[in-house]
């Protein structure tokens, strides 16, 4: 009996394996164990790994090591930043209400405001995007103008998780330096694929995550600029500046910045290499089925605006769930959008945001790539996603031929 192959993973913008010598740098200080608040033997050796991890994320970011805040993640992160500016800016001044966020944000942010707006009295301005899925900076410019006394913070994400379009960040921190207005950026999906630079992005925050790009899952940080300041979201023992209490995890700490250090010193080839199988990716696609829709920027390559390992689709005639599930059974792991609101059966509000109806918007599929990610994966998903397209439109056409009939059949007297 022939060996079954392996799966194949075009699933990296969810997660990513670990890398080995993250999982090596994880195993090693988890063995030797030790609380970094402790004061005897132990207790500073662990320190001191913390505070080496701290020091070589910090160069990975191009951040002072005094502003890196380790987290749990990503959402961690965002919940720290968005929460603890609105409330430190709007004690500062109660007329501060306002906060500004592109209508693309993951739900880390989009939420978080949201809440935001119901229990703290926020207003929340969602800013239109452009059809390739960019922030309008007309839009942004005119909000800012409007009222910026009363603005206490834009967020706007770095690049975006589902359809890979990158931001312009460094234009919209200018507008809104301009107007005294902090930015937070979630910049979890760029870390590790694009060049960042936090002290040159001008940005008061900066949130990370170590599971995108080869760290363990429960491994995150915020950058946060020295003289910003911060409303705590949870309280205790005043670790991390009095930022973020709670015992710090020294394992996890060296395993984020171990894989940082590697995916950012492999940064310029790795980007290359992986924009140039996302293009052979999306030709093999627009061959199997042509009238599927790559959505984002146009430009092809190793290009700015767009994530160099994510492709995203949306299929005309098909339910993405259906085709998620098929191309599962093909042995091949993809997406219909973000993994955070993975089995809502909803369409993608980014989608939606960017123009797209929401019938059209119901037919994505995320393929993301990543550091393990070969041609023959490209070629497997080549062989399999024109059957599994087809399949998907059958069944999408029986189940909608099925409700015509049944809803004919109650019409009838």
């Amino acid at each position: 009996m022939p060996a079954t192959p392996e799966p194949v993973y075009l699933d990296h913008a969810a997660t990513t394996p670990v890398k080995p010598a993250a999982l090596a740098a994880y195993t090693e200080q988890a063995a030797r164990g030790g609380n970094p608040s402790s004061l005897h033997a132990s207790g500073q050796a662990a320190r001191r790994v913390l505070e080496d991890a701290r020091e070589s994320l910090g160069a990975s970011l191009g951040a002072h090591p005094t502003e890196v805040v380790f987290t749990s993640g990503g959402t961690e992160a965002d919940n720290l930043a968005v929460k603890g500016l609105f409330w430190a800016r709007s004690a500062e001044d109660p007329r501060r209400r306002r906060i500004l966020c592109s209508s693309v944000e993951h739900h880390a942010v989009a939420d978080v405001v949201e809440w935001l707006e119901k229990h703290e009295g926020a207003e929340a301005v969602w800013l239109p995007s452009l059809p390739d899925g960019a922030l309008d900076l007309a839009a942004l410019r005119a909000e800012l103008e409007r009222a910026p006394g009363e603005t206490a913070l834009l967020a706007l994400l770095w690049a975006n998780n589902e359809v890979g379009t990158v931001q312009p960040v460094r234009e919209a921190v200018e507008l809104a330096a301009a107007h005294g207005v902090p930015v937070h950026s979630d910049a979890v999906q760029a870390f590790g694929h694009l060049p960042l630079d936090f002290a040159a992005s001008g940005l008061a925050t900066m949130a990370v995550s170590g599971h995108k790009l080869g760290a363990p899952v429960g491994t995150g940080a915020l950058a946060v600029r020295r003289d910003v300041v911060l409303t705590p979201v949870q309280h205790g023992g005043g670790q991390q500046r009095g930022l973020r209490s709670g015992t710090l995890d020294a394992a996890g700490a060296s395993a984020f910045a171990v894989a940082a250090r590697e995916a950012v010193g492999a940064l310029p080839g790795e980007a290359a290499r992986l924009s140039a199988l996302r293009d052979a990716l999306v030709d093999a696609v627009l061959t199997a089925v042509p009238d599927a829709v790559l959505s984002g920027p146009a430009e092809r390559g190793d290009t700015p605006s767009r994530l160099p390992g994510i492709a995203h689709f949306t299929f005309p005639g098909c339910e993405g769930d259906s085709l998620l599930f098929l191309l599962d059974m093909a042995g091949i792991a993809a997406s219909t959008g973000s993994a955070c609101t993975a089995g809502v059966p909803r369409p993608s509000h980014v989608l939606l945001a960017m123009g797209l109806a929401e019938e059209a918007a119901r037919g994505a599929q995320r393929f993301s790539l990543g550091w393990p990610s070969t041609h023959d994966d490209v070629a497997r998903l080549a062989a399999a996603i024109g059957p599994a397209v087809s399949q998907a439109r059958a069944a999408g056409m029986a189940g909608r031929e099925s409700a015509i009939a049944t809803a004919s059949t109650r019409r009838r007297p």
